[in-house]
Protein backbone atom coordinates (compact mmCIF):
# COMPACT_ATOMS: atom_id res chain seq x y z
CA UNK A 1 0.00 0.00 0.00
CA UNK A 2 1.17 3.07 -0.94
CA UNK A 3 1.38 6.14 2.32
CA UNK A 4 0.14 9.21 1.62
CA UNK A 5 2.83 11.68 2.06
CA UNK A 6 2.89 15.48 2.74
CA UNK A 7 -0.69 16.04 3.61
CA UNK A 8 0.31 18.07 6.97
CA UNK A 9 2.44 20.74 4.96
CA UNK A 10 -1.60 21.57 3.76
CA UNK A 11 -3.20 24.38 6.18
CA UNK A 12 -4.85 22.25 8.75
CA UNK A 13 -6.93 25.49 10.24
CA UNK A 14 -9.23 25.12 6.97
CA UNK A 15 -10.76 22.21 4.48
CA UNK A 16 -9.83 21.89 1.23
CA UNK A 17 -8.05 25.46 1.24
CA UNK A 18 -6.27 27.46 -0.85
CA UNK A 19 -4.27 30.76 -0.31
CA UNK A 20 -6.97 33.70 0.07
CA UNK A 21 -6.56 36.06 -2.24
CA UNK A 22 -8.39 37.75 -4.52
CA UNK A 23 -8.32 37.00 -8.74
CA UNK A 24 -5.45 38.83 -11.00
CA UNK A 25 -4.66 38.55 -14.16
CA UNK A 26 -4.05 35.55 -16.41
CA UNK A 27 -0.15 34.43 -16.14
CA UNK A 28 0.97 33.64 -19.93
CA UNK A 29 0.10 30.49 -21.74
CA UNK A 30 -3.17 31.03 -20.63
CA UNK A 31 -5.47 30.96 -23.87
CA UNK A 32 -6.52 34.87 -24.33
CA UNK A 33 -9.92 34.34 -25.65
CA UNK A 34 -10.99 32.14 -22.86
CA UNK A 35 -9.56 34.71 -19.59
CA UNK A 36 -11.13 37.53 -18.23
CA UNK A 37 -8.24 39.83 -17.69
CA UNK A 38 -9.78 42.48 -15.67
CA UNK A 39 -9.95 42.77 -11.66
CA UNK A 40 -12.99 41.60 -10.71
CA UNK A 41 -16.32 43.44 -9.91
CA UNK A 42 -17.22 43.15 -6.13
CA UNK A 43 -21.49 42.88 -5.30
CA UNK A 44 -22.69 42.56 -1.96
CA UNK A 45 -26.35 43.42 -2.16
CA UNK A 46 -28.05 40.79 -4.74
CA UNK A 47 -31.40 39.80 -3.02
CA UNK A 48 -30.28 36.95 -0.77
CA UNK A 49 -33.15 34.58 1.16
CA UNK A 50 -31.92 32.37 3.90
CA UNK A 51 -33.70 29.19 3.46
CA UNK A 52 -32.11 27.01 6.10
CA UNK A 53 -29.58 27.05 8.84
CA UNK A 54 -28.02 24.42 11.63
CA UNK A 55 -26.71 22.69 8.35
CA UNK A 56 -22.75 20.76 9.78
CA UNK A 57 -20.42 21.44 6.91
CA UNK A 58 -22.85 21.08 4.03
CA UNK A 59 -21.66 20.41 1.00
CA UNK A 60 -23.91 19.53 -1.53
CA UNK A 61 -27.28 20.12 -2.60
CA UNK A 62 -30.00 19.36 -4.81
CA UNK A 63 -33.47 20.33 -6.22
CA UNK A 64 -36.30 18.08 -6.18
CA UNK A 65 -39.20 18.27 -8.22
CA UNK A 66 -41.48 19.13 -5.87
CA UNK A 67 -39.63 22.79 -4.57
CA UNK A 68 -37.37 21.13 -1.87
CA UNK A 69 -33.86 20.15 -1.33
CA UNK A 70 -31.56 17.49 -0.53
CA UNK A 71 -28.37 18.34 1.67
CA UNK A 72 -25.40 16.28 2.34
CA UNK A 73 -23.37 17.16 5.27
CA UNK A 74 -19.47 16.45 5.15
CA UNK A 75 -20.16 14.34 8.57
CA UNK A 76 -21.60 11.52 6.64
CA UNK A 77 -25.45 12.74 6.90
CA UNK A 78 -28.00 13.50 3.95
CA UNK A 79 -31.04 16.36 4.78
CA UNK A 80 -34.23 17.27 3.33
CA UNK A 81 -35.31 20.32 3.56
CA UNK A 82 -38.82 21.64 2.70
CA UNK A 83 -39.85 24.92 1.31
CA UNK A 84 -40.40 25.95 5.23
CA UNK A 85 -36.56 24.85 5.57
CA UNK A 86 -37.29 22.74 8.41
CA UNK A 87 -34.60 20.47 8.28
CA UNK A 88 -35.54 16.95 8.45
CA UNK A 89 -33.86 14.27 10.51
CA UNK A 90 -30.74 12.53 9.09
CA UNK A 91 -32.15 9.92 5.78
CA UNK A 92 -31.49 6.41 7.03
CA UNK A 93 -29.44 3.95 4.35
CA UNK A 94 -26.36 6.14 3.65
CA UNK A 95 -23.08 4.96 3.12
CA UNK A 96 -20.49 4.54 5.90
CA UNK A 97 -18.42 7.51 4.79
CA UNK A 98 -14.68 8.14 5.92
CA UNK A 99 -15.29 11.52 7.97
CA UNK A 100 -11.95 12.95 8.47
CA UNK A 101 -10.22 16.08 7.09
CA UNK A 102 -11.50 16.95 3.69
CA UNK A 103 -13.50 13.29 3.42
CA UNK A 104 -17.25 12.54 4.22
CA UNK A 105 -20.15 12.96 2.08
CA UNK A 106 -19.79 14.81 -0.57
CA UNK A 107 -22.00 15.48 -3.82
CA UNK A 108 -25.51 14.78 -4.31
CA UNK A 109 -27.14 14.62 -7.91
CA UNK A 110 -30.63 13.32 -8.62
CA UNK A 111 -30.66 10.74 -11.49
CA UNK A 112 -31.86 11.96 -15.06
CA UNK A 113 -34.78 10.11 -15.06
CA UNK A 114 -35.18 10.94 -11.39
CA UNK A 115 -39.10 11.97 -11.66
CA UNK A 116 -39.72 8.14 -12.42
CA UNK A 117 -37.32 6.10 -10.57
CA UNK A 118 -36.81 8.31 -7.73
CA UNK A 119 -33.16 7.71 -8.54
CA UNK A 120 -30.37 9.91 -6.78
CA UNK A 121 -26.44 9.77 -6.74
CA UNK A 122 -24.15 9.79 -3.81
CA UNK A 123 -20.08 10.69 -3.67
CA UNK A 124 -17.92 10.12 -0.74
CA UNK A 125 -14.76 9.49 1.26
CA UNK A 126 -15.29 5.59 1.23
CA UNK A 127 -13.35 3.82 4.30
CA UNK A 128 -11.11 0.88 3.39
CA UNK A 129 -8.98 -1.28 5.71
CA UNK A 130 -6.34 0.25 8.27
CA UNK A 131 -6.63 4.32 7.89
CA UNK A 132 -7.25 4.07 4.11
CA UNK A 133 -10.05 5.67 2.02
CA UNK A 134 -11.30 6.58 -1.61
CA UNK A 135 -13.60 8.47 -3.50
CA UNK A 136 -16.93 6.35 -4.47
CA UNK A 137 -19.88 7.10 -5.87
CA UNK A 138 -23.11 5.16 -5.07
CA UNK A 139 -26.75 4.95 -6.23
CA UNK A 140 -29.82 5.01 -4.22
CA UNK A 141 -33.29 5.39 -4.32
CA UNK A 142 -34.74 8.07 -2.53
CA UNK A 143 -37.73 7.36 -0.27
CA UNK A 144 -39.41 9.82 2.57
CA UNK A 145 -36.82 8.72 5.16
CA UNK A 146 -34.37 6.33 4.07
CA UNK A 147 -32.56 5.16 0.69
CA UNK A 148 -32.45 1.73 -0.26
CA UNK A 149 -31.11 -0.51 -2.93
CA UNK A 150 -27.47 1.04 -1.99
CA UNK A 151 -25.30 -0.04 -4.83
CA UNK A 152 -21.46 1.20 -5.12
CA UNK A 153 -21.23 2.21 -8.33
CA UNK A 154 -17.72 3.46 -8.81
CA UNK A 155 -14.75 3.06 -6.08
CA UNK A 156 -11.12 4.93 -6.35
CA UNK A 157 -8.46 2.48 -6.39
CA UNK A 158 -6.21 1.26 -4.09
CA UNK A 159 -7.56 3.55 -1.85
CA UNK A 160 -4.68 5.35 0.62
CA UNK A 161 -4.01 6.66 4.00
CA UNK A 162 -4.53 10.59 4.19
CA UNK A 163 -7.30 12.80 5.08
CA UNK A 164 -7.36 14.80 1.53
CA UNK A 165 -7.70 15.25 -1.29
CA UNK A 166 -11.27 13.35 -2.32
CA UNK A 167 -12.66 15.90 -4.92
CA UNK A 168 -15.49 14.90 -5.62
CA UNK A 169 -18.56 15.90 -8.57
CA UNK A 170 -20.63 14.06 -10.63
CA UNK A 171 -22.44 15.54 -13.89
CA UNK A 172 -23.99 13.77 -16.63
CA UNK A 173 -23.13 14.44 -20.68
CA UNK A 174 -26.84 13.38 -21.48
CA UNK A 175 -25.42 10.79 -24.30
CA UNK A 176 -25.20 8.25 -21.72
CA UNK A 177 -22.64 8.61 -19.74
CA UNK A 178 -21.57 10.23 -16.14
CA UNK A 179 -18.51 11.94 -15.31
CA UNK A 180 -16.93 11.83 -11.69
CA UNK A 181 -14.12 14.43 -10.41
CA UNK A 182 -11.35 13.22 -7.82
CA UNK A 183 -8.68 14.53 -5.92
CA UNK A 184 -5.11 12.75 -6.39
CA UNK A 185 -5.48 12.18 -2.56
CA UNK A 186 -2.33 14.80 -2.15
CA UNK A 187 -0.07 11.92 -3.89
CA UNK A 188 0.91 14.61 -7.03
CA UNK A 189 3.18 12.32 -9.10
CA UNK A 190 -0.05 9.62 -8.95
CA UNK A 191 -1.89 12.34 -10.95
CA UNK A 192 0.00 11.25 -13.91
CA UNK A 193 0.00 7.42 -13.10
CA UNK A 194 -2.38 6.16 -16.02
CA UNK A 195 -2.45 2.93 -13.56
CA UNK A 196 -3.92 4.63 -10.77
CA UNK A 197 -6.99 5.94 -10.44
CA UNK A 198 -6.37 9.18 -8.28
CA UNK A 199 -6.22 13.07 -9.93
CA UNK A 200 -8.10 11.90 -12.85
CA UNK A 201 -11.69 12.50 -14.33
CA UNK A 202 -13.53 9.64 -15.00
CA UNK A 203 -16.17 8.61 -17.79
CA UNK A 204 -18.83 5.68 -17.60
CA UNK A 205 -21.32 3.78 -18.55
CA UNK A 206 -24.90 4.41 -16.52
CA UNK A 207 -24.69 1.11 -15.58
CA UNK A 208 -21.26 1.04 -14.71
CA UNK A 209 -19.47 -0.45 -17.70
CA UNK A 210 -16.52 1.33 -19.42
CA UNK A 211 -17.35 3.12 -22.45
CA UNK A 212 -15.80 1.51 -24.97
CA UNK A 213 -14.46 4.46 -26.80
CA UNK A 214 -12.83 6.00 -23.54
CA UNK A 215 -9.30 7.31 -24.72
CA UNK A 216 -7.78 4.30 -22.92
CA UNK A 217 -10.07 1.38 -22.49
CA UNK A 218 -7.70 -0.03 -25.58
CA UNK A 219 -4.63 -0.10 -23.37
CA UNK A 220 -2.99 -2.10 -21.42
CA UNK A 221 -2.08 -1.62 -17.39
CA UNK A 222 -4.29 1.85 -17.94
CA UNK A 223 -7.43 2.14 -16.10
CA UNK A 224 -9.80 1.99 -18.36
CA UNK A 225 -12.15 4.42 -16.69
CA UNK A 226 -10.28 7.39 -17.46
CA UNK A 227 -10.84 10.63 -19.27
CA UNK A 228 -8.33 12.96 -18.80
CA UNK A 229 -5.55 13.32 -16.29
CA UNK A 230 -3.11 15.19 -14.44
CA UNK A 231 -5.41 16.97 -12.10
CA UNK A 232 -5.38 17.81 -8.49
CA UNK A 233 -8.47 18.23 -6.35
CA UNK A 234 -11.15 18.86 -8.73
CA UNK A 235 -14.46 20.02 -7.06
CA UNK A 236 -15.94 21.64 -9.60
CA UNK A 237 -17.71 19.83 -12.69
CA UNK A 238 -20.79 20.91 -14.85
CA UNK A 239 -22.17 20.61 -18.40
CA UNK A 240 -22.85 23.43 -20.52
CA UNK A 241 -26.99 22.94 -21.10
CA UNK A 242 -26.11 25.18 -24.27
CA UNK A 243 -23.25 23.12 -25.86
CA UNK A 244 -23.11 19.90 -23.51
CA UNK A 245 -19.68 21.17 -22.80
CA UNK A 246 -17.88 20.39 -19.58
CA UNK A 247 -15.96 22.28 -17.71
CA UNK A 248 -14.42 21.69 -14.64
CA UNK A 249 -12.47 23.10 -11.90
CA UNK A 250 -9.68 22.32 -9.76
CA UNK A 251 -7.83 23.69 -6.61
CA UNK A 252 -4.12 25.00 -7.31
CA UNK A 253 -1.75 24.45 -4.38
CA UNK A 254 -0.63 27.74 -2.98
CA UNK A 255 -1.90 29.59 -6.09
CA UNK A 256 -3.08 28.39 -9.29
CA UNK A 257 -7.09 27.54 -8.94
CA UNK A 258 -7.95 26.70 -12.51
CA UNK A 259 -10.55 25.96 -14.76
CA UNK A 260 -10.18 23.22 -18.10
CA UNK A 261 -12.69 22.25 -20.39
CA UNK A 262 -11.67 18.65 -20.52
CA UNK A 263 -10.79 16.34 -23.59
CA UNK A 264 -10.23 12.69 -24.08
CA UNK A 265 -7.07 11.50 -23.08
CA UNK A 266 -5.19 14.79 -22.44
CA UNK A 267 -3.26 15.66 -19.98
CA UNK A 268 -3.83 18.52 -17.56
CA UNK A 269 -0.35 18.58 -15.96
CA UNK A 270 -0.66 18.32 -12.19
CA UNK A 271 2.19 18.15 -11.05
CA UNK A 272 4.88 19.15 -14.18
CA UNK A 273 3.14 22.60 -14.69
CA UNK A 274 0.92 24.49 -12.24
CA UNK A 275 0.80 28.41 -11.41
CA UNK A 276 1.03 27.59 -7.57
CA UNK A 277 3.42 26.94 -4.87
CA UNK A 278 4.53 24.46 -2.61
CA UNK A 279 2.70 25.48 0.65
CA UNK A 280 6.19 25.39 3.20
CA UNK A 281 8.18 27.08 0.51
CA UNK A 282 6.17 29.25 -1.53
CA UNK A 283 8.14 28.07 -4.44
CA UNK A 284 7.29 25.98 -7.03
CA UNK A 285 7.15 21.86 -5.86
CA UNK A 286 9.90 19.94 -7.30
CA UNK A 287 8.07 18.45 -9.75
CA UNK A 288 7.01 21.43 -11.22
CA UNK A 289 9.02 22.17 -14.18
CA UNK A 290 6.83 25.73 -14.99
CA UNK A 291 3.68 26.69 -16.18
CA UNK A 292 3.71 24.99 -19.69
CA UNK A 293 5.00 21.89 -21.20
CA UNK A 294 4.45 20.64 -24.85
CA UNK A 295 2.07 17.59 -24.90
CA UNK A 296 -0.03 19.17 -21.49
CA UNK A 297 -2.61 21.49 -21.60
CA UNK A 298 -2.40 25.01 -19.80
CA UNK A 299 -5.94 25.82 -18.06
CA UNK A 300 -8.45 27.33 -19.93
CA UNK A 301 -8.99 29.89 -17.13
CA UNK A 302 -6.72 30.31 -14.02
CA UNK A 303 -6.34 32.52 -10.48
CA UNK A 304 -2.88 32.77 -9.75
CA UNK A 305 -4.06 33.40 -5.99
CA UNK A 306 -6.38 30.86 -5.38
CA UNK A 307 -10.10 31.93 -3.90
CA UNK A 308 -10.82 27.70 -2.97
CA UNK A 309 -12.86 27.11 -5.94
CA UNK A 310 -15.33 24.48 -5.39
CA UNK A 311 -19.41 24.40 -6.65
CA UNK A 312 -20.03 25.07 -10.07
CA UNK A 313 -23.32 26.03 -11.84
CA UNK A 314 -24.04 27.29 -15.32
CA UNK A 315 -27.27 29.91 -15.36
CA UNK A 316 -28.48 30.09 -19.59
CA UNK A 317 -31.28 30.45 -21.01
CA UNK A 318 -32.80 33.08 -19.31
CA UNK A 319 -32.74 36.12 -21.54
CA UNK A 320 -34.34 38.87 -18.93
CA UNK A 321 -32.29 37.75 -16.06
CA UNK A 322 -29.10 40.56 -15.48
CA UNK A 323 -26.85 37.05 -14.67
CA UNK A 324 -27.69 35.36 -18.02
CA UNK A 325 -25.16 33.30 -19.54
CA UNK A 326 -23.02 32.70 -15.80
CA UNK A 327 -21.05 30.03 -14.71
CA UNK A 328 -20.79 30.85 -10.90
CA UNK A 329 -18.58 29.10 -8.47
CA UNK A 330 -18.06 28.82 -4.70
CA UNK A 331 -14.87 30.13 -3.32
CA UNK A 332 -13.96 29.09 -0.39
CA UNK A 333 -11.00 30.79 0.22
CA UNK A 334 -11.92 34.10 -1.04
CA UNK A 335 -15.40 33.63 1.11
CA UNK A 336 -17.86 34.96 -1.65
CA UNK A 337 -19.39 33.76 -4.93
CA UNK A 338 -17.74 34.28 -8.26
CA UNK A 339 -20.09 34.77 -11.24
CA UNK A 340 -17.94 35.01 -14.51
CA UNK A 341 -19.90 36.25 -17.60
CA UNK A 342 -19.81 34.21 -20.65
CA UNK A 343 -20.07 35.05 -24.32
CA UNK A 344 -20.43 31.47 -25.85
CA UNK A 345 -17.13 29.82 -23.83
CA UNK A 346 -15.10 32.37 -23.22
CA UNK A 347 -14.84 34.21 -20.00
CA UNK A 348 -15.93 38.13 -20.48
CA UNK A 349 -15.77 39.27 -16.92
CA UNK A 350 -15.80 38.51 -13.60
CA UNK A 351 -18.28 39.43 -10.84
CA UNK A 352 -17.69 38.79 -6.80
CA UNK A 353 -21.07 38.27 -5.05
CA UNK A 354 -21.68 37.85 -1.65
CA UNK A 355 -18.79 39.31 -0.88
CA UNK A 356 -20.17 41.00 3.13
CA UNK A 357 -21.14 37.82 4.02
CA UNK A 358 -17.70 36.18 4.97
CA UNK A 359 -18.66 32.65 4.78
CA UNK A 360 -16.69 30.00 2.75
CA UNK A 361 -19.40 29.06 0.06
CA UNK A 362 -18.94 25.15 -0.73
CA UNK A 363 -21.89 24.40 -3.59
CA UNK A 364 -24.06 26.34 -5.71
CA UNK A 365 -27.38 25.03 -8.02
CA UNK A 366 -29.45 26.93 -10.29
CA UNK A 367 -32.99 26.63 -9.99
CA UNK A 368 -35.61 26.29 -13.01
CA UNK A 369 -36.73 30.06 -12.40
CA UNK A 370 -33.07 31.35 -12.75
CA UNK A 371 -32.51 31.54 -8.90
CA UNK A 372 -29.03 30.50 -7.53
CA UNK A 373 -28.55 28.21 -4.61
CA UNK A 374 -25.75 28.36 -2.36
CA UNK A 375 -24.46 26.18 0.61
CA UNK A 376 -22.17 27.79 3.43
CA UNK A 377 -19.55 25.69 4.96
CA UNK A 378 -19.33 25.87 8.68
CA UNK A 379 -20.63 24.29 11.82
CA UNK A 380 -24.02 25.97 11.32
CA UNK A 381 -24.03 26.05 7.19
CA UNK A 382 -26.49 27.89 5.83
CA UNK A 383 -28.36 26.98 2.24
CA UNK A 384 -29.60 30.57 1.09
CA UNK A 385 -31.41 31.68 -2.53
CA UNK A 386 -29.78 34.73 -4.19
CA UNK A 387 -31.70 36.08 -6.97
CA UNK A 388 -30.26 38.55 -10.25
CA UNK A 389 -30.71 42.10 -9.65
CA UNK A 390 -33.80 43.18 -10.73
CA UNK A 391 -35.81 39.96 -10.49
CA UNK A 392 -39.36 40.29 -8.56
CA UNK A 393 -40.20 37.25 -6.71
Amino acid sequence: MRTMLGWLLCISSTIAMNACAQSTPPVAGTPASATASATPATSGNSPTQVIATGLEHPWAVALLPDGSFLVTERPGRLRRVPADGKVSAPIRGVPKVFAEGQGGLLDVVLDLDFASNQRIWLSFAEPGDGDTAGTAVATATLGPDALTDLQVFYRQLPKLEGPNHFGSRIAFDGKGHVFISQGERNQKDLAQDLDMLQGKLVRLNLDGSQPRDNPFAAGPGLRKAIWSYGHRNMQSLAVDPRTGTLWEGEHGPRGGDEINLPEAGKNYGWPIISNGMDYATNRPYAQTIGTAKSGMESPYHVWQKSPGISGMAFLVGHPDNAWNNSLFLGALADRNLIRLQLDGDRIVSEERLLTTLGERIRDVRVGPDGSVYVLTDADNGQLLRLQAPGVVK
